[in-house]
């Protein structure tokens, strides 16, 4: 926060020197340009814009489309309404301003000037901006599109589920990342560049001049908290490493928090549970979770056919007609073949006549999977039985010794941001002795649906609050790359929500009559009006 203010009152200064003859000429007071705030509500009043426009300078992103269109208004303001100009003032950065400050004696202030563009360019321009600004405020704090990329949520979510995300349920975070583009995430799309100004790399993390924008954690307030087997989008921890499939580097690869990659989940424990996978169901304080009707459970199974298809694509049409999409994958070291289904899927498809057995696969118990959390020798762990672990809570201590610091070191050094030495059987926390932590903040478990297919907190660990982004609440169209003409939408899928019981309701019907009379009045409001003139 202190760089923050620091680099505020820089802009305030330089902003005071760029423009207070400018001030005078409109019949202001030259102080007035130094003074924070106020002179932006002043300048407001100088180019004769709303007073609520400042408000826009204090929302991150949105205010890098706000500086050029002010820049531009202000110029006018004093009669250089040219393209020469507008081009200079955008392409300065708004330092034609200066320019045209310490020659002031050559400018007249247009008091009353025409508000209206006077071209066509100017007037489409001017509303693209208008609707930037609304779509990302809309896109920022209230709801924000998202895709179903990978089929770890299959079959409750399946890859082409287009989703609308609510960031008003957990409550909206404000952006971290101020310089980036608007509506982009952490690319640029076709161009395959990075979307937004920071320094990745973590030993320049604090150093570079590049990060120095960066805001602090903050979000504003929700209506409610997250639920245990709520589906949850949120920003993947493990986006820290610098190789995404190894899980214990030497080194992280830092992105800030609001630009690590986004997935969709299911929080399977909250803060407080004790949580534990045996058989590959999920336990909380030792008893079975009871899922919805709506969650669809997939495990992977052993397949065996009884002819030989002269294609891949042969075997997979069959196994689709019992809705097991997830393709069929080769295992080297059994020499098996297998699929991700669901039981019911499994029970249907067993009675095909060219299917020998469908068997399910597990892991024993007590076989170490070195990629699973905590990736130490001392914890026999894999995917299919895991725990028990304590999932923090804010505020809440635990004790801490060498045994089960490898549960919990990357939260305490990476999210909580200590500095952390062992010594011996002793652990120091910023060089202090510590036999026990506070936590401070709470901690979600994220799993997929897809259990055997799915890259999830089983392998990457906790995901922090400050990394939640919102709650999928509708699914407004849904995409089948395997369909053919007008199949390839899923229709009974789209204008569904994401939660509730029972089988998924499409309302499209309902949106689609809500379109039609809102086309119908505006048509009869246009004939009215111009019955009037």
């Amino acid at each position: 926060m202190t760089k923050f203010f620091l680099l505020f009152f820089i802009i305030q200064f330089v902003h005071f020197l760029a423009t207070f003859k400018l001030y005078v000429k409109a019949g202001r007071k030259s102080w007035e340009a130094l003074i924070p705030i106020y002179n932006a509500i002043i300048l407001m009043q100088i180019i004769n814009r709303p007073k609520w426009w400042v408000f826009l300078f204090f929302i991150p992103i949105i205010n890098l489309i706000m500086f050029p269109v002010v820049w531009v208004e202000t110029i006018r303001s004093f009669g250089k309404n040219t393209t020469k100009d507008t081009l200079l003032v955008v392409l300065s950065l708004g330092f034609y301003i200066a320019y045209l400050n310490y020659n002031s004696d050559k400018l007249e202030y247009v008091k009353d000037r025409n508000l209206s563009p006077k071209a066509g360019l100017g007037e489409t321009v001017s509303s693209l901006l208008f609707a930037v600004i609304v779509a990302t405020i809309v896109h920022t704090y209230v709801i924000q599109p998202f895709t179903i990329p990978s089929s770890s949520m299959e079959k409750s979510l399946l890859v082409g589920d287009f989703l609308f995300v609510s960031k008003l349920h957990y409550g909206a975070r404000v952006p971290i990342t101020t310089v980036t583009l608007p509506m982009v995430h952490d690319t640029i799309p076709f161009v395959k560049k990075k979307s937004y100004m920071f320094n990745d790399d973590i030993s320049k993390k604090e150093t570079s001049i590049l990060n120095i924008f960066q805001l602090p954690y903050l979000r504003l307030p929700g209506f409610q908290q997250i639920e245990r087997n709520d589906i949850v989008v949120f920003n993947q921890p493990a986006d820290t490493l610098l190789d995404m499939d190894n899980f214990s580097p030497d080194r992280n690869y830092y992105k800030p928090i609001d630009k690590k990659t986004n997935l969709v989940k299911r929080c399977v424990g909250i803060p407080g549970d004790t949580l534990e996978v045996r058989n590959g169901y999920v336990f909380i304080d030792g008893k079975q979770t009871k899922l919805s009707d709506r969650t669809k459970l997939q495990f992977s199974y052993t397949i065996k056919f009884k002819a030989q298809f002269s294609s891949y694509e042969e075997a997979s049409n069959i196994l689709k007609l019992y809705d097991i999409t997830d393709g069929i994958a080769y295992d080297s070291k059994s020499g098996e073949y297998f699929v991700q289904a669901t039981e019911e899927a499994v029970a249907n498809a067993r009675n095909n006549p060219y299917i020998e057995s469908l068997e399910l696969r597990k892991n024993n118990k007590g076989d170490r999977d070195s990629k699973i959390l905590p990736y130490d020798k001392n914890y026999n762990w894999n995917a299919d039985f895991f725990g028990p672990i304590y999932i923090p809570e804010k505020g809440k201590t635990i004790d801490i010794n060498v045994n089960i610091l490898p549960l919990y070191k990357r939260l305490i050094t990476e999210y909580e941001g200590h500095q952390l030495s062992v010594r011996g059987n002793q652990i120091f926390i910023d060089n202090n002795l510590a036999t026990n932590y506070t936590f401070k903040q709470d901690y979600y478990w994220m799993m997929g649906d897809n259990r055997d297919n799915s890259i999830d907190a089983r392998f990457w660990g906790f995901v922090p609050f400050d990394h939640v982004v919102g709650k999928p609440i509708f699914i407004w169209l849904s995409w089948n790359t395997d369909g053919k003409g007008i199949n390839k939408i899923r229709w009974n899928r789209m204008f569904t929500t994401v939660g509730g019981i029972g089988e998924p309701r499409s309302y499209l019907v309902y949106f689609v009559i809500i379109l039609i009379i809102c086309s119908a009045y505006n048509r009869y409001r246009k004939i009215r009006d111009v019955k009037k003139e």
